[in-house]
């Protein structure tokens, strides 16, 4: 195959590699036939500078069009967390939501006075007598990326937090939480300074992709039965989980059209296992 460059969300370019593809397509549970007729349409399709968002769309419309439920929306994860957006509110509901998917006891948007100045945490989350305090930084486009500044800002936050003199105030960790990436600076420090540092895919065997598919905690926003409009008014009443669309009443009483309900709820208890 021909060595080709595309682009990448934060613009910079790299070799196409067709297995990054495959492994993507089989991980969202694509049969072998429909990956390979997928793969032979983007390698068709391909040219210098193509945008990885282009191959993605390309690949989800075929899948949209030829695999059953839920592979679509499970390809679409990543792309479905930017769609909690713009706010990122109800992007801190939906780590919160991940984290009790993990055992975690969390609260979103707490208020705790440090030993020298009071801090918004964005969630504290407790579990096994550990109690932590988490900074959430999410971007609305993927080639965001959480740098160092963020790093040295959340790590001075904590280590005051850590010394409060109210026991309900103190935190025994602070974790920086973005839904994109960090740069290689900011991986640096955190590691230096302990502090704890949880991206898409970071670390590498345990990113938020892997805690959302062990707990089968997905947001919403990736159900291809739900339009762009529907899905806003769900989480405009801070309903982010697909999960949390089973009830009849709850999507009739949010403007979902009778005829597609069951096919709604059908697509969420496939992808979620409910």
């Amino acid at each position: 195959m021909q060595h080709v460059l595309i682009t990448k969300a934060d613009g910079e370019q790299e070799p196409f590699d067709p297995t990054k593809i495959e492994r993507s397509l089989e991980h969202a549970g694509a049969t072998s036939t429909v990956r390979a007729r997928i793969l032979g349409r983007i390698l068709h399709e391909l040219r210098p500078g193509i945008t990885t968002e282009e191959i993605y769309r390309h690949a989800f419309e075929m899948l949209k069009g030829e695999e059953k439920t839920p592979v679509a929306a499970r390809y679409s994860v990543k792309r479905a967390v930017f769609a909690l957006g713009p706010s990122g509110f109800p992007f801190e509901q939906f780590l919160a939501e991940i984290l009790r998917g993990h055992g975690w006891n969390t609260k979103t948007d707490q208020m705790l006075l440090g030993r020298c100045a009071p801090h918004e945490v964005d969630v504290l989350a407790e579990k096994g007598g550990t109690r932590v305090g988490i900074e959430v930084k999410f971007h609305n486009e993927q080639g965001g990326k959480t740098d160092i500044k963020d790093a040295l800002y959340v790590y001075a936050r904590y280590e005051d937090l850590k010394r409060a003199p109210l026991e309900s105030s103190r935190v025994d960790e602070g974790w920086l939480v973005t839904n994109t990436v960090f740069t290689r600076n900011a991986i640096r420090y955190a590691r230096c300074s302990n502090l704890t540092l949880l991206a898409w895919d970071y670390p590498h065997t345990r990113g938020l992709v892997h805690l959302i598919e062990e707990a089968r905690v997905h947001p919403l926003t990736c159900l291809t039965t739900l339009s762009e409009s529907e899905k806003r008014r769900l989480l405009d009443s801070k309903i982010v989980l697909c999960k949390s669309v089973q009830s009849e009443l709850l999507l009739k009483d949010h403007g979902i059209a009778p005829g597609k309900i069951a096919d709604v709820q059908r697509e969420a208890q496939q992808l979620c296992g409910i």
